[in-house]
């Protein structure tokens, strides 16, 4: 039999994995066309790439965070958006894939060593516990892909 506290964990990494009632991201991400990763749509300030450099940028903020007591966050907002007018190419485009894979799976693996007390504060921040910031990765990539998801669609690339 599962113990709360184990069960608590599964539930975090099913979350944070996508999933479930959410869209998981490589699904969303293994046949974005790379040609359309520098396009915006109209209303929408942002490029594909745009958002996903901000995803990487956010998940990777909240790591460091939850593990690193030096760590200093970047500036909001500006620290956590490439320039609006910069560019990506393809390479740049799986950087940016594999980094946030790479982040992912440490904040996983956080949550998922029975030794993180996942109710604590972090000691070197104001509050926040390992379960908050958990939570908070899934949250904003489950927003993200989301975005990312209509911005899909309102390219062409999905039409069903």
């Amino acid at each position: 039999m599962m113990n709360n506290d184990q069960a608590l964990r599964e539930h975090l990494l099913s979350l944070m994995r996508g999933g479930n009632a959410h869209i998981d991201f490589d699904s969303l991400i293994s046949d974005f066309p790379v040609d359309k990763i520098n396009e915006k749509v109209e209303c929408v300030p942002y490029t594909s790439w745009g958002i996903l450099e901000h995803m990487r940028i956010a998940q990777w903020d909240i790591l460091e965070f939850s593990r690193n007591p030096k760590h200093v966050s970047p500036p909001w907002p500006d620290g956590y958006w490439p320039p609006a007018d910069s560019r990506a190419d393809k390479a740049a485009w799986n950087r940016s894939i594999e980094d946030f894979r790479a982040d992912l799976k440490a904040m996983e693996k956080l949550v998922a060593d029975p030794a993180t007390d996942l109710f604590a504060p972090i000691p070197h921040g104001n509050g926040q516990t390992i379960l908050r910031e958990a939570l908070l990765v899934a949250d904003h990539n489950a927003y993200h892909l989301g975005a990312l998801a209509v911005i899909k669609r309102a390219l062409g690339v999905i039409c069903e």
